[in-house]
């Protein structure tokens, strides 16, 4: 993993770009697809202008038949709050100004937590020495008052995000039978895959999002770069989508893996915004400030990457189009070179054949000594698990001791663990159990919580 040493960097650019303006949002019906534009500004010449554009659906035309778009207006407004974090990282101002509307103080603390925190990695990863109180103030137009929400209607209906890994299309199948519907954002060849192996090719929710140039150019320059809370983003797009196609439930695929921190012994996670904390903040303030309606929650909070794979190994119609891999999203591919290629190959090991997987994968990730540090990573051997989302470092001990078991001749990193005492120590543990136990932190509705509970005889 790349460490930048931009300390100095951090501090120039505050100082040269001391105010960071969320400045306007505009959104309006075009060729029934719903456009939404913003505008962000610093300094005297940078200006931020990205859009999004909420694909067309026949869900979407009971609302359409209101006539009353201005119910749509803090929705739209909180996309605005978490899109600019992606621009204001740029230069890091340490004043953000929001001139597009107003918040009362509560709603400023929800913000300026989902910032600091989602932005962790980035922080660690440039060297930037900061905290909660002094990364960042933020001011509004005065304090608003609590409104009136609108009422939508909801009908009891699950939206399930699909990213075109593992998990999602354990959530899609096993809710399949209650109402569901995908949505998709920016879709990719593994998405649109997943969503036509599941039979929903014609009948799937769709966001484009379109990220300003200029970022790129800035950072081209030497402008600060790095992790955004994308998982954040999809939350508050998912929510606005919720209330115009009238359905009620957005249903994620987070596992309670994603609690774990990165970073051993510090409060950085890769993933703080698939986490049961967000969720439960999220949860508020959605319920406090925009809708009492909307249920959003993750339905394979309970279980554990290892589970979820149990689970995935039986839906063998995808394993020719899932892919995970960050690396080869654009292509299409597994990459098999990087950490989570090799964590996702780890983690079905239990449950999928070698033969099987190499024939997924390409090869036998397994084999490749090249692979040895990432290894060592996903293991907890080093002071880093690797910036991606994969599984906690007890799932993978767990995962490789039960691989040996798949082979009589041990690939390359199989015996290499075997040689180290993390092999002796979870050849021990009982592995049929860790299948049995369910995280008791989630917010599923008792009917979802029982349907899980099923899959493992509870």
């Amino acid at each position: 993993m790349v460490i930048q040493n931009n300390k100095e960097r951090f501090l120039s650019l505050r100082n040269k770009y001391p105010v960071f303006s969320y400045d306007s949002y505009t959104y309006r019906i075009d060729n029934r697809d719903l456009l939404i534009q913003f505008q962000f500004s610093t300094g005297e010449n940078i200006r931020f202008n990205p859009e999004a554009r909420l694909k067309y659906h026949p869900s979407f035309d009971a609302f359409y038949l209101s006539n009353d778009l201005s119910r749509l207006d803090e929705f739209v407004f909180s996309i605005g709050m978490i899109e600019l974090i992606s621009y204001w990282k740029a230069t890091c101002s340490p004043l953000v100004q929001i001139n597009a509307g107003a918040l009362p103080n509560e709603a400023l603390s929800f913000w300026k937590k989902l910032y600091y925190h989602g932005l962790g990695e980035f922080f660690y990863r440039n060297s930037i020495e900061t905290d909660n109180n002094s990364f960042m103030d933020i001011v509004t137009q005065g304090n608003s008052t609590k409104k009136d929400f609108p009422v939508f209607g909801l009908k009891d209906e699950n939206i399930i995000p699909i990213g075109g890994g593992k998990d999602s299309v354990v959530t899609l199948e096993l809710l399949r039978p209650f109402h569901a519907i995908p949505m998709v954002i920016n879709t990719r060849g593994a998405t649109l895959e997943t969503v036509r192996r599941g039979g929903f090719e014609n009948n799937f929710l769709e966001i484009q999002r379109k990220i300003d140039t200029s970022l790129l150019k800035l950072n081209e320059q030497g402008y600060l770069n790095g992790h955004t809370p994308f998982s954040a983003m999809l939350a508050f797009y998912s929510i606005l989508v919720s209330v115009v196609s009238g359905k009620k439930n957005i249903v994620l695929s987070n596992e309670s893996s994603a609690n774990e921190s990165t970073v051993i012994g510090l409060d950085v996670n890769h993933q703080y915004s698939k986490s049961f904390e967000f969720e439960a903040d999220f949860r508020t303030y959605v319920a406090a400030y925009l809708s009492k309606e909307v249920n959003y929650y993750s339905f394979l909070r309970p279980l554990s990457e290892l589970q979820i794979a149990c689970l995935f190994a039986r839906q063998e119609q995808y394993f020719s189009v899932f892919k995970s891999c960050n690396v080869g999203s654009k292509t299409d591919i597994w990459c098999c070179h990087c950490a989570k290629c090799l964590f996702t190959f780890i983690i079905l090991s239990p449950f999928i054949s070698p033969e099987q997987l190499s024939s997924i994968f390409g090869e036998n990730l397994l084999e490749k000594e090249s692979l040895l540090p990432v290894l060592q990573e996903l293991c907890g051997m080093t002071e880093e698990k690797p910036f991606e989302c994969v599984g906690t470092i007890d799932e993978v001990c767990l995962a490789l001791t039960q691989a040996v078991k798949q082979y009589d001749k041990l690939p390359f990193l199989l015996h290499y663990f075997t040689t180290t005492s993390l092999y002796q120590q979870y050849r021990c543990v009982d592995f049929e159990s860790q299948l049995h136990r369910l995280n008791s932190q989630h917010f599923l509705p008792e009917k979802e919580f029982e349907l899980l509970k099923k899959q493992f005889n509870l």
